[in-house]
């Protein structure tokens, strides 16, 4: 597989704006020369989306697809910024506002799927977690509050009475999946999807009312982009029966 950059910053966002320069290359489309495609996305989506674009590098010769994974605030706030990038992918629609009260979105946000929330613990379970009942005296990590995650996680927690804290707040779903799987924590709150993609590096602990309270993705081209139609390729890819179809493989539902 292609090497892929993967940009986890603002700071590192913004090396990509010489690659901006390059993309134009005459108006011709990126005939003649490389051409990247930026697309910041949510972290949940890292392994569906890298297979998004084998898929469309292979349609369109001379593109390159590069990924900035991280949570969907932060993304979204970088966008409104005007940081580099052609796709907007968010968690929800809350952090996707915030690139369209900025005017930087370059049409309306689609969206594209949904997902739902579980408990994750060490393949041995060693705190014996088998509800989020259980969470009490044991160590457990979830979202910082201002990412999607970290609301859907506050949801579920209240609407369980789930008194105890959690040990850390981390910054996107990937973080908490880590402590998990590190063994520095006894469960963790993730995406059904995300448990999917770590497979037998963790136990998964259904939360019995997650349906009820599940996270919409919603995806846009950004006004920025110096190729809006290969932009908007990549979302009507996303959208085509292929794409809903892949998605459904990694776990996650229908819009």
């Amino acid at each position: 597989m292609r090497l892929r950059i993967l940009i986890t910053s603002l700071s590192a966002s913004l090396l990509l704006l010489p690659l901006a320069a390059c993309g134009d290359d005459g108006g011709d489309g990126g005939s003649g020369g490389d051409q990247k495609l930026v697309v910041l996305a949510a972290s949940s989506l890292t392994g569906v989306f890298e297979e998004f674009a084998d898929d469309f590098e292979a349609a369109h010769d001379g593109v390159e697809v590069e990924f900035s994974f991280g949570s969907s605030t932060d993304l979204a706030e970088q966008a409104a910024d005007g940081a580099p990038g052609d796709v907007l992918a968010t968690a929800d629609e809350k952090s996707m506002q915030v690139a369209e009260d900025a005017d930087a979105t370059g049409g309306d946000p689609v969206t594209f799927a949904t997902n739902t929330m579980v408990l994750v613990t060490p393949p041995d379970n060693p705190a014996g977690i088998t509800s989020i009942d259980d969470l009490d005296g044991t160590t457990w990590v979830r979202c910082a509050d201002e990412v999607p995650c970290g609301r859907v996680a506050l949801g579920l927690i209240e609407s369980n009475g789930v008194t105890s804290e959690p040990a850390s707040l981390e910054e996107d779903v990937k973080s908490t999946l880590e402590k998990v799987t590190s063994g520095e924590a006894d469960a963790g709150f993730v995406y059904a999807t995300d448990a999917i993609a770590a497979g037998d590096d963790v136990k998964v602990v259904e939360i019995a009312d997650a349906a009820d309270q599940p996270t919409s993705y919603f995806l846009a081209t950004l006004a920025q982009s110096e190729d809006g139609d290969l932009a908007q390729e990549w979302i009507d890819m996303v959208m085509s029966d292929e794409g809903q179809s892949k998605l459904a493989e990694a776990g996650f539902s229908a819009p």
